[in-house]
C-alpha cells in the first residue's frame, strides 16, 4: 500500500474523531413540530411533552406612519365621521413585550431545540426557515 495513502486515512480518521468530539459539546439541533409533539432529526421518538422558550423583550419603534380608514368616531355633534388618513407614530420603547412561540407553532414547522435530561425533553428555542 502507497504509504501517504495510509497516512492520509490516518489522518482522515482522526480528524474525523476530533470533529465529531467537538460537535458532540453543541446541544442544539433541527426538529420538527407534528400534530402531538416534537420529532427531532438524530432521535427517533416523537417527544409530545416539550418546552418552549419564553421570550420577554423591550421593543423599540421607530417613528413611522401608516396609512388606513377611520370608522366608528363621532364628531363634536355626535355625528358619525369615516375616512381615510395618515396615522403618525412617534418613536417609542415599550417594555415586557411577549414572543407567543409556542401558540404560532404548527405541524410541519421546522425549529431549532436544545435536548435536555438526556435527550428524553427538548427546549424549542425558535422557528426556522430557509
Amino acid at each position: 500500500m502507497d504509504p501517504y495513502k495510509k497516512l492520509a486515512a490516518v489522518l482522515e480518521n482522526r480528524m474525523a474523531g476530533h470533529a465529531s468530539t467537538a460537535l458532540s459539546g453543541v446541544p442544539s439541533e433541527l426538529g420538527t413540530m407534528t400534530g402531538s409533539g416534537l420529532k427531532l432529526d438524530s432521535f427517533k421518538h416523537e417527544i409530545q411533552d416539550f418546552w418552549v422558550a419564553d421570550w420577554s423583550i423591550k421593543l423599540k419603534l421607530p417613528a413611522f406612519s401608516l396609512s388606513g380608514r377611520v370608522n366608528g368616531l363621532r364628531d363634536g355633534d355626535g355625528e358619525e365621521v369615516s375616512g381615510t388618513g395618515a396615522f403618525q407614530f412617534d418613536e417609542a420603547d415599550i417594555e415586557e413585550v411577549q414572543l407567543m412561540l409556542k401558540d404560532s407553532l404548527k405541524p410541519g414547522d421546522r425549529v431549532l431545540a436544545v435536548p435536555v435530561s438526556g435527550g428524553s425533553e427538548a427546549v424549542v428555542l425558535c422557528k426556522v426557515v430557509r
